[in-house]
């Protein structure tokens, strides 16, 4: 069966890297797959990628910020992931819906009802069959953010420049995720070293 798996976790926490070694994994076991991410992957979804990451847009409305990533979302769901599912063809995906509860609810403050009826219509009963969600201190990650930024060649450092509180809070709105979800959002460690981290992760992976 195909799966659908994302992977989530706060800027810095190692989620691009890992999600990298898992896609190496699989192809090594023959797992015929598509790589998706968010905001982005589409041509639609990458126009409003620069909108939310470039550091200039700082006068975006927390709601404005939400409802951009749903759009990306809609057209990620039915261009890519969708189609690659009925295919027969496992998603990797950086980040889904799990990363507007935690980023724009518990860490911008939007109603979380809100935000879940909003799954309703654009998601629906799609989410992801796993979802590995790589838990990192706040400090930690933003420090590693930062510096990934300040090497990339492209902006996309808006969320950095947020303070080490809001990434706490959305640390935490992860972790309450996780503890609602235990079927489908594993934790990983993602303070340990990269390999040791992939290791944990495969042990998820039904390969």
């Amino acid at each position: 069966m195909a799966l659908f798996i994302s992977l989530e976790g706060i800027d810095g926490s190692g989620k691009s890297t890992q999600l990298r070694l898992l896609e190496s994994y699989l192809r090594k076991h023959g797992v015929p797959l598509v790589i998706a991410r968010e905001p982005g992957g589409t041509e639609v979804g990458n126009s409003i990628r620069q909108i939310l990451l470039h550091s200039k847009n700082t006068g975006l409305t927390p709601v404005g910020e939400l409802l951009l990533y749903y759009a990306s979302r809609h057209q990620n769901l039915y261009e890519n992931i969708l189609p690659a599912l009925a295919a027969g063809q496992w998603v990797l995906c950086d980040r889904f819906a799990d990363a507007s509860l935690a980023y724009q609810g518990y860490g911008r403050g939007i109603n979380l009802d809100f935000i879940r009826r909003l799954n309703q219509e654009v998601v629906q009963q799609r989410m992801p069959n796993l979802t590995i969600y790589i838990d990192i201190e706040p400090l930690v990650g933003l420090l590693r953010a930062r510096e990934r930024n300040q090497k990339s060649q492209q902006d996309e450092g808006r969320f950095e420049n947020e303070s080490e509180e809001f990434f706490t809070k959305v640390r935490e709105g992860y972790l309450k995720l996780a503890k609602e979800n235990p079927l489908r959002i594993k934790t990983i460690d993602g303070n340990q070293p990269i390999e040791k981290v992939h290791r944990d992760i495969i042990r998820h992976i039904p390969v």
